[in-house]
């Protein structure tokens, strides 16, 4: 087994995630398509190596008629199998094929995101009177707790059932500027009514701050483009960026704009229409306020060729919505596939963007003695 070491430098940091990029201006022809008798879960082998000291390995999930697989190198969902309205199974979570072409890519497919999911604004924000500084690795702010962050780690596995994996792991106190040792612990669940439910608990030793979320790319069809995919949102507010992707600091009404969701609606009905906040996210990468507080549905998916329809639930208060508007064609997929631009969506539950440098949004610290918990789930049908 080849081992691998993870290397932090400037060069590499600001590869980890190239959201600053201009996208290529790839039609939706040009998105490549996966022959359905193809999918499969990935080889044991793919995944098998040695990443500083610890054994990186693959999962596998079964329930209901739906299979997943998923690595401790960075928590992450590779294959999530369902099948679609005419009973062939879809592979409707868009990755990479193998360990090497994961690490060697730097990508966050599938990932488990933390400390902080999201941007923290130039990469700074105090608690109780101490500024906490932090890598910069998108532009000057700080993305998905930066380039040593969950979706870059090697969690410890717990294989519980044929329908479970535990994952934990001891995120030090100062590991990428954060405060306090957190214990973080994801479970991953396919459960009998074809969801994939994922449960996330953290505890800490001194105050901090923390937002987790997964950020698996869903193609309902499995293949080709997003655009005609058909999206519902349970939110009547987002959140405007500024050029940089921080929030302005105040939530939006939806009504009247492109980033109303409120009925079924295609993702790129209107993409292109002249507006700022799309120009700045270069399509959807923002946040949504959903309605409602407790466990609720926040949106609707549905694959308009395989029929699939995906129900999100969560407890979380936000819904970044991330349309794959910096795929490049650069990284190599399973299938024999690249990631194309606008083949995939991401719907990341979290608490808001910038929330530790924004006073009016739901907070994210955690304190000693406090238990975070989450969950959110994606079901499954047809």
């Amino acid at each position: 087994m080849k081992k691998y070491f993870l290397l932090f430098s400037t060069v590499a940091a600001a590869a980890v995630f190239s959201c600053n990029t201009q996208p290529k201006n790839n039609t939706d022809e040009a998105a490549q398509t996966v022959d359905t008798s193809a999918v499969k879960l990935v080889d044991q082998d793919a995944f098998s190596d040695t990443l500083n000291g610890k054994m990186v390995s693959i999962f596998y999930l079964r329930n209901d008629g739906i299979e997943a697989s998923v690595t401790n190198y960075g928590g992450r969902v590779v294959n999530l199998l369902v099948p679609d309205a005419n009973g062939k199974m879809v592979d409707v979570s868009i990755g990479s094929a193998n360990f090497k072409d994961l690490y060697n890519t730097n990508n966050n497919f599938g990932a488990t995101i933390g400390r902080y999911g999201n941007r923290i604004a130039n990469g700074k924000f105090k608690l109780d009177g101490v500024e906490y500084t932090l890598p910069q690795n998108n532009g000057k702010n700080t993305l998905h707790g930066g380039p040593g962050g969950f979706h870059n780690v090697v969690w410890d596995p717990k294989q519980l059932s044929d329908s479970t994996l535990e994952l934990t792991y001891l995120s030090k106190d100062g590991e990428m500027g954060f405060p306090g040792n957190l214990n973080v612990k994801v479970t991953y669940t396919l459960t009998s009514d074809k969801e994939l439910k994922i449960d996330y608990e953290a505890t800490t030793d001194k105050t901090t701050v923390c937002n987790l979320t997964n950020h698996t790319y869903f193609n309902l069809n499995g293949s080709g483009t997003i655009n005609n995919h058909i999206l519902q949102i349970n939110a009547d507010e987002y959140t405007p960026i500024d050029s940089t992707f921080i929030p302005l600091g105040k939530n939006e009404p939806v009504k009247g704009t492109p980033f109303d969701f409120t009925t079924p609606t295609a993702i790129g009905a209107r993409i292109d229409e002249k507006n700022t906040q799309l120009e700045y996210g270069k399509g959807y990468d923002h946040n949504f306020v959903i309605r409602g507080t407790g466990y609720r549905k926040a949106a609707e998916l549905r694959g308009d060729k395989s029929g699939i329809i995906m129900e999100v639930f969560t407890v979380e208060p936000g819904l970044q919505i991330y349309g794959g508007n910096f795929m490049d064609s650069s990284r190599p997929l399973k299938y024999g596939m690249k990631d194309d631009f606008r083949t995939a969506i991401c719907l990341e539950t979290q608490h808001y963007p910038d929330s530790p440098n924004q006073p009016s949004f739901p907070s994210t610290t955690l304190k000693p003695g406090e238990v975070y918990k989450t969950v959110t789930t994606y079901k499954f049908g047809k």
